[in-house]
């Protein structure tokens, strides 16, 4: 394709992400692209800078159309197998520099460390339903987002990467209570005779294993 006409052509580089043919639950869908890019103070020309390097991550404010809570990978491991184990499924959600960042309302990062606060949370021991520290990101702060393709050359174990991609125009985002729920649930220690139900795979870290339909 020359120059000019992609230039006439400006969403060429979303098709792959049309493909109605298949469900990936780690690749950004075009309506889960314009959502995204709606965070940014000029998401037309976002949108243009992804088309040119779909495969690049980039980096929202929060605040405004989504907040962002940050775990550590394993503890995240344990609200996402509450959250779609038992509760009502998550968000958004991606993993950078062995962090799990769950995308959650606008307003969840002002209230949850306060709901927090009353759980006596963060600095208890492993078993007695407490858990680690978390990093609330609001109004004010910046994440990393992965990209909107998988890029082709692999970015190792602290690249961003999807595990939950976002693929509608509005999609449904927890908030500070639904947040606190599973932070309390995941802290608690498993007794043997629990079922143990995961969304995670034993082995094969990458396979997409999310039943989204299951999403508000």
């Amino acid at each position: 394709m020359t120059a000019s006409k992609r230039d006439h052509a400006p969403t060429d580089i979303f098709r792959v992400l049309r493909n109605e043919g298949s469900h990936h639950t780690a690749e950004v869908t075009a309506a889960g692209a314009a959502w995204l890019a709606s965070a940014a103070a000029y998401p037309r020309s976002t949108l243009s800078l992804w088309e040119g390097r779909p495969s690049t991550p980039g980096v929202l404010p929060c605040g405004s159309v989504f907040d962002v809570v940050s775990v550590p990978a394993m503890f995240g491991r344990r609200m996402l197998d509450r959250l779609w184990a038992e509760g009502p499924g998550s968000g958004p959600v991606a993993t950078h520099r062995g962090r799990m960042l769950l995308f959650a309302s606008p307003g969840t990062a002002q209230r949850l460390p306060s709901l927090l606060q009353w759980e006596e949370w963060g600095g208890g021991r492993e078993g007695e339903g407490s858990g680690p520290p978390l990093l609330c990101h609001g109004t004010g702060d910046a994440v990393t987002v992965p990209p909107l393709t998988a890029p082709h050359a692999p970015q190792g174990p602290s690249g961003p990467r999807w595990l939950v991609a976002p693929d509608v125009r509005q999609p449904w985002l927890p908030g500070p209570d639904v947040m606190l729920w599973a932070c309390v649930r995941a802290g608690r220690p498993v007794q043997v005779t629990e079922p143990r139900i995961s969304i995670f795979p034993p082995a094969e870290q990458d396979a997409k294993v999310y039943d989204v339909s299951r999403r508000r």
